[in-house]
């Protein structure tokens, strides 16, 4: 539109200019739309599910494991999280899309190297008390950290992962299962009488199987954990305390032949907690992990997590700026698909054949998880293609 004096005049619209507008207008109208939609069938799927539940008698403890799960990932969305981009379900199984990590997990690391140099896992340990403390300022209890969970980004740096799905769901967090026992646990004498270098080859010949067991290992649970007394966020802690023996150790402390025989070892820790005179470590070191590994009254983070960066273990640590710094061990990634860094797969006991039967008749009770679902949008624009409508009218 151009005035002159006294007079307006209208230029018409071009049909590119047209086309653009239209398809703004669309967009708008289909976002807020949705948003909704969205709100409306949250809404049903929560009646639907409360209601499903309230019919079978399904108690909430049931379900919520695996609710913390994906509470966590939307909600943690900084550094130190994977993250979760969707969750979807069919009639069998409960689907998460999540974040790919090509460095591996510390579990793999830690099978592939004797131990690590005390720089090394300061680096490890420096990170991994950032993101508990991240979790635990957002009002979550991990209570799984382990090696397993610790996974390693393109760079090295770590994220936390894990956070419900196998909790509650393996035997070694059924607490009962171990307390429990009919029989008396057999003795792991000959285990016991091992050198350093004996015990860490038989361990990291069987953690593969361990890690991947529905059966699990308590080897890095805190004793509070196991007794109906309660815990709290420091359960955490002791569970980095068991890591960071085995990162300079070669095994954790507690491990046996037997996951019975590892529980009353954690159980009885004042006794079962000793170094090896063979491998030596520093008195920082040592100092730290019977700081983290002792009942939960005195150990270190009781005041906050700056009474853990405080300790002299940590010193030299920049804990602004350790993520932008380069990693203790690099990570080699040849493409972007690699997963040469991630251990292979093993057979194990959660690996059952699917028979080849007709697709049962689910009822609305076995959707357990109705209102799980859950889409991180910017991953759309951030790691995947831009939806057609838009590209079409190039907004």
């Amino acid at each position: 539109m151009a005035m002159t004096a006294g007079t307006t005049t209208t230029f018409p619209m071009s049909n590119h200019t047209r086309e653009r507008v239209t398809v703004a207008k669309l967009t708008l109208e289909n976002f807020y739309s949705n948003l909704i939609l969205q709100h409306e069938e949250r809404e049903t799927r929560q009646k639907k599910l409360e209601v499903a539940m309230e019919e079978e008698g399904l108690a909430d403890e049931e379900v919520a494991h695996i609710r913390a799960e994906r509470d966590i990932l939307v909600e943690a969305d900084g550094a130190w999280v994977v993250k979760m981009f969707y969750s979807f379900q069919d009639k069998r199984n409960l689907y998460l899309i999540m974040e790919f990590l090509p460095g591996g997990d510390m579990m793999t690391l830690l099978m592939k190297k004797d131990t690590l140099t005390e720089e090394e896992t300061q680096f490890y340990i420096s990170e991994t008390v950032l993101a508990i403390d991240a979790i635990h300022q957002l009002g979550f209890i991990h209570r799984d950290i382990k090696p397993d969970n610790l996974l390693l980004d393109a760079k090295g740096h770590v994220k936390l992962s894990d956070f419900g799905l196998c909790t509650g769901l393996k035997k070694a967090h059924r607490t009962e299962f171990y307390r429990n026992l009919t029989h008396n646990p057999p003795s792991d004498f000959s285990f016991q009488n091992m050198n350093s270098k004996r015990k860490a080859e038989t361990w990291k010949k069987n953690r593969r199987q361990l890690a991947y067991s529905t059966v699990g290992t308590p080897d890095y649970i805190a004793p509070e954990v196991f007794m109906q007394t309660g815990y709290n966020k420091l359960c955490d802690w002791w569970s980095l305390g068991v890591i960071m023996y085995e990162m300079l150790i070669g095994y954790p402390p507690f491990c046996s032949e037997t996951p019975q025989e590892t529980y009353r070892k954690v159980m009885n820790w004042k006794e079962t907690l000793v170094f090896p005179p063979e491998v030596p470590i520093s008195e920082k070191a040592k100092d730290l992990i019977l700081r983290f590994c002792i009942d939960s009254e005195n150990r270190i983070g009781n005041s906050g997590v700056e009474e853990i960066k405080g300790h002299p273990f940590f010193e030299g640590v920049d804990w602004g700026h350790i993520r932008e710094r380069p990693a203790a061990i690099p990570i080699e990634i040849k493409s972007i698909d690699d997963t040469s860094n991630f251990d292979d797969f093993p057979e194990s006991d959660i690996l059952q054949p699917v028979p080849n039967t007709t697709e049962p008749d689910y009822k609305s009770k076995d959707w357990v998880f109705l209102n799980y679902t859950y889409k991180r949008f910017e991953g759309l624009t951030q790691r995947g293609s831009i939806p057609t409508y838009m590209k079409a009218g190039k907004l």
